[in-house]
C-alpha cells in the first residue's frame, strides 16, 4: 500500500488533548497518553524513524521525546513543510514516503504534501476533508498509536511487529 520510511507527528491535539494546564505558579502542564509510546516502539521494531514537528517549544515535550528516544525533534516550528523537506533530504527519502498526523490549521500544508496523512477524530472538518485517514480516536487518547497500528494492519505488518516485540521480551526475560 504505502512505502512509508518516516512517521512525523504533531504534539498538541495529537499526543495531547490540546489543552494547556497552568498551576498557580504559572507552570504549564500537559497530559500525554502513555499508549502513544507503543506506536514509537512498533516503528522502531521496523526500523522506521519517528519525528516530532511542533510549534510548541517546551521542556515538557523535550522530556517526553527524550524518554521515548524520538529520532528527530523540532520545537518552535513555524514552517513545518520546510522542516520536513530538510529532514527528508537528510534521510535521503521523498516526501511521499512520509506519514504525518496533525490536527489543525498549521498542519494543513504538510498534510497535503506527505504520502499518508491523518488527523484525530476531533480535528476540525476542514482538516478531515484533506487527510487520507481520520483516526477514530480523539487527540490525547492514543491517536498516534492508533495511526501507526492502522498503517501496520493495512500493510500486514502488525503481526510481524508483535512477534518481534514478544520475542525480544522473552529473550530479555531468559537472560
Amino acid at each position: 500500500m504505502h512505502n512509508i520510511k518516516l512517521f512525523i507527528t504533531d504534539i498538541d491535539g495529537v499526543w495531547t488533548d490540546g489543552g494547556m494546564y497552568y498551576d498557580q505558579s504559572g507552570n504549564e502542564l500537559k497530559k500525554f497518553n502513555t499508549s502513544d509510546s507503543a506506536g514509537v516502539l512498533f516503528l522502531r521494531l521496523l526500523g522506521i524513524p519517528t519525528a516530532i514537528i511542533t510549534g510548541e517549544n517546551t521542556e515538557i515535550v523535550k522530556r517526553r521525546a527524550a524518554k521515548l528516544q524520538i529520532d528527530h525533534l523540532y520545537l518552535g516550528v513555524t514552517d513545518k513543510v520546510a522542516v520536513a523537506d530538510t529532514l527528508c533530504k537528510q534521510l535521503n527519502i521523498n516526501i511521499n514516503e512520509v506519514a504525518y498526523i496533525g490536527d489543525d490549521i498549521n498542519d494543513i500544508l504538510l498534510l497535503e504534501q506527505v504520502g499518508l496523512s491523518a488527523c484525530p477524530e476531533n480535528g476540525p472538518g476542514y482538516v478531515k476533508k484533506i487527510v487520507d485517514w481520520v483516526i477514530p480516536v480523539r487527540g490525547g487518547d492514543g491517536a498516534f498509536r492508533s495511526f501507526v497500528e492502522e498503517y501496520l494492519e493495512r500493510n500486514n505488518l502488525l503481526d510481524i511487529v508483535l512477534e518481534r516485540y514478544l520475542s525480544s521480551r522473552k529473550s530479555q526475560l531468559n537472560q
